[in-house]
């Protein structure tokens, strides 16, 4: 069974299961989703722990089924945890989870935890992960986008105590704050705490956030072209220049920017040969949060820019390949800048 993130605490005020799956690429929601679960289970009197990491074809899930199979001999109880960073148990992990899975049904000695990165949905419909969901509770954890960072800096502040100010200056100080740390919700967590060690309970001032918190916000391409989609100046400048400075491919950032400029030039062919919207972006697999993106960019888009964008995205995959192109700086970057700006400022164009 699923349930979010968000919702662990309450979920496990009206009582402990005996298998807990948490899976998702954001470490700081798995790590306090675990940390609410242990919790609980010490509460209720889960005393012994084993850790087990998954780590290459040749893990021995003898001891794993072991553990979960014997009580120890200090405790009643014990939590057994198992780690699988790379998300693909193998063929004797997938027997070996489904048979933990089918023994946590009804079995309150053994509390399990099964840790996972990311799964693609193919993953997710495998056997052996249909065992845990069915038999016990099934976790994700997702980015927090950054649309819902500053509503979820405040909320963490308002936990400790402590809130910016209202209206239009508090604002500003969440926004400041969510440009510092994007992309990097550890770090984001740290320097919230840090506020509650520097700063008394109460209102914090935007210059209190701006003096305090450091510049950790981590960026990737596809967030990238996100931003440039949505016509965001500011921060597709700043996830440039953060790209750069982390020593991000120029290839990868290119192919990312290139993909959505051609998906917008098809899309709008597509729609002058009479399709639908929907229909055109079904087509070309644009769903999601992506979706939303293009249909607000389209309409700011005449058909002869997309096919512009096009050319321009072209001789720019030449340039970060070392070519040069006339009229277009021989530096990737610079060439990567000036195309996502020209896309960026299009999309928004009222």
């Amino acid at each position: 069974m699923q349930v979010p993130s968000a919702q662990i605490a309450p979920h496990l005020q009206r009582g402990l299961k005996s298998l807990y799956t948490l899976y998702g690429d954001e470490p700081l929601q798995q790590q306090e989703c675990a940390d609410a679960v242990r919790s609980a289970a010490r509460a209720a009197g889960y005393t012994d722990r084993s850790v087990f990491t998954v780590a290459g074809a040749h893990f021995d899930w003898s001891e794993v089924l072991a553990a979960g199979g014997s009580l120890s001999l200090f405790a009643d109880k014990q939590i057994v945890e198992i780690r699988i960073p790379s998300g693909k148990p193998g063929k004797d992990g997938s027997q070996a989870l489904q048979q933990l899975a089918e023994a946590a049904r009804g079995n309150d000695s053994v509390l399990t935890l099964v840790f996972l990165p990311r799964l693609d949905s193919a993953t997710q419909k495998g056997a052996w992960f249909g065992a845990l969901d069915a038999n016990g509770i099934t976790v994700r954890t997702d980015p927090i986008e950054r649309l819902a960072l500053p509503q979820w800096i405040a909320q963490r502040l308002q936990a400790q105590g402590q809130r910016v100010q209202a209206g239009e200056a508090g604002q500003r100080t969440l926004q400041f704050f969510a440009d510092r740390v994007e992309g990097n919700l550890l770090a984001a967590h740290q320097e919230i705490q840090k506020l509650g060690l520097l700063f008394p309970e109460g209102e914090l001032s935007f210059e209190q956030v701006e003096s305090a918190v450091l510049n950790v916000a981590r960026y990737d391409a596809f967030k990238l072209a996100e931003a440039v989609l949505g016509g965001q100046l500011g921060r597709a400048q700043r996830m440039l220049d953060g790209l750069q400075a982390e020593g991000e491919a120029p290839v990868l950032v290119h192919w990312a920017l290139a993909d959505d400029v051609r998906t917008l030039h098809r899309v709008k062919q597509a729609m002058a040969e009479g399709k639908p919207l929907p229909l055109a972006l079904r087509e070309n697999r644009v769903w999601g949060a992506k979706e939303k993106l293009m249909e607000r960019a389209l309409p700011r888009i005449t058909a002869a820019q997309a096919a512009a964008f096009v050319v321009d995205a072209h001789r720019v995959d030449g340039i970060v390949k070392g070519l040069r192109q006339a009229d277009w700086p021989s530096d990737p970057w610079q060439a990567l800048h000036r195309l996502a700006m020209g896309v960026c400022r299009a999309c928004a164009t009222r």
